[in-house]
């Protein structure tokens, strides 16, 4: 069984929501060469100007310590006016980290930490997964990207910032988190009993097909994701390589370097990789050092909507500079670049800011639009079918969006109840009796617990059959097209 494949669905999830968010340069960065210089009346004003802001906040601080009803811890309030700051930027991918979880982003990005194992960010108030990690507790329970985080144990994240409603989900190894969340196209809260747990993460897995193609899938651009894939993709090559399909579905990104690097293993030497452009529109590019012809096998990417940032650069690193195809589904769109800033405030705390927009090596910034597939294909629906409520029973004429789960998991599995709709008709009882009495259950035709959970069970054999994997049976189709 190829353990890292994609699978989006249903199994429980039992880490906690990751904070890295997506394309992140390690340590303190900047541009080669200085910024413009400022000088005369401009630079005096600005200079004014940014003096009477810290004045103001010096006093509403001194005004709150002196005046305030109650003791005042000035730690927290000096937090707050640095999480304000970031928030009023209003981008989901600056942020401010009090020491701790800055500590667990640095272990994020070493490839281990504690966790469901979903990428997420803060947009216009609500905390909105980015993307799953491959083979996480959170993919496995049905966790999507796009998915907004309503609350854990009855706590609303309404109103929180990012790193706030994550300390909520955050708990001992071994207790349980109820999270509930609003998912696209369903106008029913979806509810998921997280057991909290450990991981330690690997990024990269490989196999060899029939006919020599090889499969390397990447969950994530840590630090040690490089010298993985550089191993086993040797390895794939020693084995007589005709072609590789690279595979970053619901891949949420990592570190810069790190998918440089190796991008330039398959990119020909002195093309472009990547281009950042810095605030002030210069732009730097970052070209291969690899071979001079690149790799002579062809070589297809495999993407969808979780694809996301560093994913992203290698996908269009590789289509536009490398010849490779895409297949799957249009990626995420996260065109920027941050950097960590830890050293300058000195206590252990983090500040992530938002410094550029990387473009692919045509020009495109490909932010919020992602990059569409040389070839769309989209997964079977019951690859994202939500999860069934298993406190309540469903029968001969009811309606609700548990059935209309339980339906599109028995078309799924071959037994046609002849819609999808949510309603209970003659039709969806027959195809549950056939589903019982294949499971040794009393052929009732009534959806109960029992059968709930044997109808998750066996959609999610299914999902982790490769034979169902739509996506890289095409890719495989492509591939052998070429080779």
């Amino acid at each position: 069984m190829f353990k890292g494949r994609t699978v989006t669905l249903l199994v429980l999830m039992t880490m906690l929501v990751s904070s890295l968010l997506t394309m992140t340069l390690t340590g303190e960065w900047s541009f080669a060469g200085s910024a413009p210089t400022r000088s005369g009346n401009f630079a005096d004003n600005e200079a004014r100007s940014s003096k009477d802001g810290v004045q103001k906040i010096e006093t509403a601080l001194k005004l709150v310590e002196n005046n305030y009803v109650e003791k005042v811890d000035q730690n927290k309030l000096v937090d707050g006016a640095i999480d304000g700051m970031m928030d009023a930027l209003g981008d989901p991918f600056s942020s401010y980290m009090a020491p701790e979880t800055a500590q667990q982003f640095s272990e994020e990005i070493e490839g281990s930490f504690t966790g469901i194992g979903a990428e997420v960010s803060m947009e216009n108030g609500n905390v909105v997964v980015v993307s799953p990690i491959k083979g996480s507790p959170a993919e496995k329970a049905g966790i999507q990207p796009k998915d907004i985080l309503l609350s854990v144990n009855g706590q609303s994240f309404e109103g929180l910032n990012l790193n706030d409603a994550v300390k909520k989900i955050r708990g001992p190894k071994g207790t349980e988190a109820k999270v509930k969340v609003k998912r696209e196209g369903s106008s029913a809260v979806l509810e998921f009993k997280i057991i909290r747990d450990d991981i330690a993460m690997e990024t990269v897995y490989s196999r060899m097909e029939n006919g020599g193609i090889g499969i390397i899938e990447i969950t994530e651009f840590s630090s040690n994701t490089g010298e993985r894939f550089k191993k086993e993709l040797t390895a794939l090559e020693k084995k007589g390589l005709k072609g590789l399909i690279i595979d970053v579905r619901n891949n949420p990104g990592g570190v810069l370097d790190v998918v440089e690097e190796m991008s330039g293993l398959f990119v020909p030497k002195g093309k472009v990789i990547v281009q950042v452009e810095d605030k002030n529109k210069q732009r730097e590019q970052s070209v291969s050092k690899g071979a001079s012809t690149g790799k002579t096998y062809p070589i297809i990417v495999l993407t969808n909507k979780g694809s996301a940032s560093a994913s992203e650069i290698m996908a269009g690193a590789l289509k536009e500079s490398a010849g490779a195809k895409l297949i799957g589904e249009t990626t995420y769109g996260k065109g920027t670049v941050q950097s960590g800033f830890t050293r300058e405030i000195g206590d252990g705390s983090l500040l992530k800011i938002t410094i550029a927009k990387w473009l692919t090596p045509n020009g495109e910034w490909i932010h919020k639009k992602g990059i569409k597939p040389d070839i769309a294909v989209a997964q079977p629906d019951y690859f994202t079918v939500a999860r069934i409520d298993k406190e309540k029973t469903f029968k001969y004429d009811m309606v609700g969006e548990d059935i209309k789960s339980a339906q599109i998991m028995l078309n799924g599995l071959g037994l046609e109840p002849g819609r999808k709709d949510g309603y209970f008709d003659r039709k969806t009882e027959q195809a549950l009796k056939q589903f019982q009495s294949s499971q040794n259950i009393e052929a009732s035709g009534v959806l109960d617990a029992k059968t709930a959970k044997a109808l998750e069970d066996s959609i999610i054999k299914s999902i982790r059959d490769p034979k169902n994997d739509a996506q890289l049976k095409r890719a495989l189709e492509e591939i052998r097209k070429e080779i």
